[in-house]
């Protein structure tokens, strides 16, 4: 069975060239190409790759964001793409499943291409890629914005536009003024991606943005009810009320 391959980058030049790469290669099927982050969330979502060529600055979503809006049982194998991303390139040699720097050989293409087509068939969950995250988290701006699917197409949501996050199932809701999101993640999953500056955990099945809150009121056993400037009341639980209350002075 051949490997199902998806082409991501914002330059028409790069994907052909990647395209006609790959037409050399022996069991590998192109699936499909993006020019920007929002469509290579909705080709993995519904064509579901098993291998992305994922360039690294794009528009709407960068290729870190395209990989944050998958959830992580459902992400394909990846191999970033790019030009200048120095600080990237470093993490990638240590953690990632490869990368290719622009201009590369057809040699170093077919190098990246065999690992990944290794590690597709090893089917193993792949920790290296979340631990590649972890690190840039560390180093880069936190996530500005994410992809939501509603019905057949995807909604660029600006983190900065979201007052509070719920707990739903295996979904979390985005309350963002009057709109809200499903988007298939978990809060413990979200909260390690958003800027803990501004984003803070105050229930086991909530978040809040810590801007959007107006009044603190008191209430029983160390709880506090939180009421956001457009209304919405909110429970505080005293698990988190410390560092909340922390972050606000």
């Amino acid at each position: 069975m051949s490997v199902r391959i998806l082409i991501v980058d914002d330059e028409a030049v790069a994907r052909r060239r990647i395209r006609r790469l790959l037409a050399a290669e022996p069991d590998v099927a192109v699936v499909g190409e993006c020019a920007d982050g929002a469509c290579a969330v909705r080709a993995i979502t519904n064509d579901k790759p098993d291998i992305v060529f994922l360039d690294v600055q794009m528009p709407e979503l960068d290729g870190f964001e395209v990989v944050a809006s998958i959830a992580a049982g459902e992400r394909p194998g990846i191999v970033f793409v790019t030009a200048f991303d120095r600080y990237a390139l470093r993490a990638f040699d240590v953690h990632a499943i490869d990368y290719l720097l622009k201009p590369f050989t057809r040699e170093r293409f077919r190098t990246a291409l065999t690992r990944a087509c290794e590690q597709h068939a090893r089917r193993g969950r792949d920790s290296r890629l979340d631990a590649l995250l972890t690190d840039l988290r560390g180093q880069r701006r936190y996530s500005a914005r994410v992809a939501v699917r509603t019905g057949e197409k995807f909604v660029v949501v600006r983190w900065q536009d979201v007052d509070w996050i719920e707990a739903a199932d295996n979904y979390v809701k985005l309350h963002a003024g009057s709109k809200e999101f499903l988007l298939r993640d978990t809060l413990a999953s979200l909260e390690d991606q958003l800027d803990p500056e501004r984003f803070a955990r105050i229930h086991r099945s909530a978040i809040v943005q810590i801007d959007r809150i107006a009044e603190i009121h008191p209430a029983t056993h160390g709880d506090a009810d939180l009421v956001l400037r457009t209304g919405a009341t909110l429970v505080l639980s005293r698990t988190w009320r410390d560092r909340l209350l922390r972050l606000i002075r």
